[in-house]
């Protein structure tokens, strides 16, 4: 048996000012995302990691370097847990967003033609991606548990994939910063053991 723990990053500068940041550059932890990684690194020493991989983008591998120091690892960064490619979409406040284009986050899990219309990477492309770490992962790391730091839609892609969720579902579930999702391997299942953990003080953060 071995865990797939799935940490989103902890709070960063988009988060507070609701900017669509995508890949762009600029939006490093606040104070209280230096805070929420340092508490979550705690939060997962019993879980004993063996290993941590991280998306590149600058608010996540900051989380992942808090935690692996927190944890005593090091840690790797791969691309395949990136944050989605939002296209011209890329640094727009949400209030534009949805005043201009209407629910481009519903469309996003609906595979809506807008999607790729516009530059954003579809929803499927996050599933792959995400699922072909985690299929590399269950051969090379057997029996250990692995931490995955990485954003909001990667997370979901992978609770898609076991719930078979509709995009209306998808939409309305919000993976809170700092926030672990623990998936299980048993044999070649995989099962959902925790959505949205962390230490108690956590919840009330936000």
């Amino acid at each position: 048996m071995s865990f797939f723990v799935f940490l989103r990053h902890a709070q960063a500068k988009n988060n507070v000012e609701r900017i669509l940041a995508g890949r762009s550059t600029g939006y490093p932890l606040t104070d209280l995302g230096v805070q929420q990684a340092e508490k979550i690194g705690d939060f997962l020493k019993p879980l004993h990691i063996s290993k941590i991989y991280s998306s590149p983008i600058e608010r996540a591998e900051h989380t992942a370097r808090i935690v692996a120091n927190r944890v005593g690892l090091s840690y790797n960064v791969d691309e395949r847990l990136t944050e989605i490619d939002m296209g011209i979409f890329s640094g727009m406040p949400y209030e534009d967003m949805f005043a201009k284009h209407g629910n481009i986050f519903l469309k996003f899990y609906q595979g809506h033609s807008i999607v790729e219309k516009n530059g954003i990477e579809p929803f499927e492309s996050v599933k792959k991606r995400v699922l072909d770490i985690v299929d590399h992962c269950s051969r090379r790391h057997n029996n250990e548990n692995i931490l995955f730091v990485t954003h909001m839609d990667p997370i979901k892609s992978m609770i898609s994939t076991i719930f078979q969720l509709k995009p209306e579902s998808l939409y309305e579930l919000i993976i809170r910063n700092a926030s672990l999702t623990i998936l299980k391997r048993e044999q070649s299942n995989l099962s959902v053991v925790a959505i949205n953990s962390m230490s108690p003080e956590g919840y009330h953060q936000e």
